[in-house]
């Protein structure tokens, strides 16, 4: 389904019908991807979950618009709140990777009270230090260049190539080209100004804010990915109602590297939950 919002299309994938007393599960997916990259888990869910993903801002069939206002922190919040009120959702768990993470995070401290649970695969709550902010915002925007000058496929070529992504690659041959071509589909304006507005630098650091968190958080990382590792284990510590799960042999994008482990612990952390 679409939903209107300052004038601009967002999409909602939806598996089943919503019906009273289920609970709503909400996922966002990463920089690059779409609401599509969750389709294996949305109906693996036990019924009393009712499952939805969304496609941001500048991402699969959701809008692009030219104006970076649109991609900021506080716009995509506020994005990801109107689409719960429309929905008529109550108190939700959210569930993120990666820059999804960040979004499901960054929601979870301006609306502490419409969550009941929290899912954050390889996330942040940002960056500390000021030097580190600034030189992450202008490697942001040195991409974003990239994405403008040559293209989407080939900044998609140039993305994938980081080492941070090299463990996905393991998956087989066909799920991999699938999700690249995937990736493929998504629009010059809408990453590139993903990038500049929504920057790991550009987002607030909500570090000091996590042991305000009353809210059941499950934390997921790959054992391969360190650096997210050892920031979801830090998290962990500060986080008051929370668990880090670490999944063996396994990179940045766990749920699609491993979406059985994903799914098992997933399904674990919701039995923290009743209708």
């Amino acid at each position: 389904m679409k939903i209107i919002i300052d004038s601009h299309p967002f999409y909602i994938r939806l598996t089943r019908r919503k019906s009273a007393g289920k609970i709503p599960i909400v996922f966002l997916h990463g920089f690059t991807g779409s609401s599509k990259d969750w389709e294996f888990i949305l109906n693996q869910l036990p019924k009393k979950f009712f499952p939805a993903a969304i496609d941001l801002i500048g991402h699969g069939k959701t809008a692009s618009p030219e104006n970076v206002k649109y991609y900021s922190t506080k716009r995509i919040v506020s994005q990801i709140n109107t689409i719960i009120n429309k929905l008529n959702f109550d108190k939700i768990i959210l569930a993120g990777y990666s820059m999804g993470g960040r979004a499901a995070l960054s929601y979870a401290v301006s609306y502490p009270r419409k969550i009941q649970g929290l899912i954050l695969e390889s996330s942040s709550p940002g960056i500390q230090n000021d030097d580190k902010r600034n030189e992450r915002i202008k490697n942001d925007l040195k991409l974003a260049e990239i994405v403008k000058n040559y293209g989407v496929a080939e900044f998609i070529n140039h993305w994938t190539e980081l080492p941070l992504f090299q463990t996905l690659k393991a998956i087989s041959k066909n799920q991999y080209e699938g999700i690249i071509e995937g990736k493929k589909k998504n629009n010059v304006w809408g990453l590139s100004n993903s990038l500049k507005g929504f920057s790991t630098g550009r987002m607030p650091d909500y570090w000091s804010r996590l042991k305000e968190f009353d809210i059941k958080t499950l934390l997921i990382t790959g054992e391969l990915d360190r650096k997210f590792t050892q920031i979801n284990s830090r998290m962990n510590k500060l986080i008051p109602h929370c668990s880090h799960k670490v999944v063996k042999r396994c990179g940045h994008n766990v749920h699609l590297e491993k979406p059985e482990e994903f799914i098992i612990l997933v399904k674990e952390f919701l039995r923290n939950f009743s209708s």
